[in-house]
């Protein structure tokens, strides 16, 4: 275990990174977890290549979060994909070092972020959600 406040010696394994995300999905309050019941969680190096051009992302390091899913309040279609939120782990371990943010509430920062746009929050919103449940 390494000590508070002291950067771990390892970067975080993609094991590490889905064992944080998935704290912060599980500190969401109840109606956010409501809908996330059937939420998957990926976590990757980094984003698709494919990915990154649709979105006019010319670096791989710009893009540490993606969430894909239909939005709440429309109605599922047969055949959707579930709710997915894909994590890069090279991309957050950048951020991580470059502002020095504890890795738990960088993660929970990104999550929320992604699961924000899912729930058509507002950046304030999402600052009041991200309070909520951090660590």
């Amino acid at each position: 275990m390494s000590h508070h406040g002291q950067p771990p010696r390892f970067a975080p394994t993609i094991q590490e990174i889905e064992t944080l995300a998935l704290g912060a999905l599980a500190r969401l309050p109840e109606t956010f977890r409501d809908h996330l019941s059937d939420v998957v969680l990926f976590v990757e190096e980094f984003a698709d290549p494919a990915i990154l051009k649709e979105m006019e992302i010319g670096d791989p390091y710009g893009l540490t979060g993606l969430y894909t899913g239909r939005p709440v309040g429309h109605e599922p279609q047969t055949g959707d994909t579930p709710p997915t939120v894909h994590l890069y782990r090279r991309p957050l371990l950048d951020e991580w070092v470059e502002t020095g943010v504890p890795l738990d509430a960088l993660i929970t920062h990104v999550v929320v972020h992604e699961i924000g746009h899912h729930f058509g929050l507002s950046d304030l919103d999402m600052h009041v959600l991200e309070d909520m449940v951090a660590s």
